[in-house]
């Protein structure tokens, strides 16, 4: 499994025929897709291999992807996601975190806590949308910081559902820095925590990222792209006895953000 959302398979049939203006565009999102998948820089036979579809094709469909600016070439000639593509991420980021702020406000009048939507983007973390709590003494995360994965509730609970090789490999990547000394720096031991987050559904970030601060997360199921919602607050407040009233709170306001994005069609 990969760290964003599966790229789908490649449609033999559309409504404008087999060779219709409809199955170009499926086909050309499906190549992107496929290009974010496996780090954002791939060779047409890669593509080929894993799409289905003839060199030929992707070759007509990168060309015209180059053109608009949404993947260019390398000198090597391998192909790279574009810049263009920065510009739609960062609207979409920012419609996907006005649209979930009224769960968030929910979760807050429910634990008490701030309340955080974060997405997994390549071998980061990236904070799309937060509402923050009403005490006086309150966590704040700045919308559009990015963090390292390893020592976030978000980005375990994003990365619990990632195949543990691509795991290992995105922590070989980052070098898991301590950001505090209670972070998990040692591969073995953060996989094993990955499977206990698999097994109680919600992750810990207990003074990982910031000493005096505990996180509580879970990922949002069936989303098109990797998310997760958490709470972050004084260690002295997000207590385990507090643990009991604020998970359930997390993952019923998970289970509303999924169905509500299915009820308006964007699953689909």
């Amino acid at each position: 499994m990969s760290s964003s959302s599966p790229a789908s398979t490649a449609k033999t049939t559309g409504s404008a025929g087999g060779t219709g203006g409809v199955q170009s565009l499926e086909r050309a999102f499906d190549l992107l897709e496929r290009m974010a998948d496996a780090g954002g820089e791939v060779g047409l036979s890669e593509l080929s291999a894993s799409s289905g579809l003839p060199l030929p094709t992707i070759h007509r469909l990168m060309r015209t992807l180059v053109s608009c600016g949404y993947v260019r070439q390398q000198p090597n000639r391998r192909y790279a996601l574009g810049p263009r593509l920065i510009r739609l991420g960062e609207s979409a980021s920012r419609l996907l975190g006005t649209w979930a702020r009224p769960y968030l406000t929910d979760l807050v009048e429910a634990t008490g806590e701030t309340a955080n939507m974060a997405l997994l983007d390549g071998d980061e973390v990236v904070y799309v949308a937060q509402v923050p709590s009403r005490h006086s003494v309150r966590m704040f995360t700045e919308v559009g910081r990015r963090v390292l994965p390893h020592s976030t509730g978000v980005g375990k609970a994003l990365l619990a559902a990632v195949e543990p090789e691509e795991v290992r490999a995105l922590l070989r990547r980052t070098g898991m820095p301590a950001a505090t000394d209670r972070t998990i720096t040692d591969p073995d031991a953060f996989l094993a925590e990955l499977a206990r987050i698999r097994e109680a559904g919600y992750a810990i970030d207990d003074n990982e990222q910031e000493i005096g601060v505990r996180c509580l997360a879970v990922s949002v199921p069936d989303y098109p792209t990797a998310a997760a919602i958490s709470i972050s607050g004084p260690a002295g407040r997000v207590t385990e006895a507090a643990q009991d009233k604020i998970i359930p709170a997390l993952q019923d306001v998970a289970r509303q953000l999924s169905q509500a994005l299915a009820n308006s069609g964007g699953a689909g």
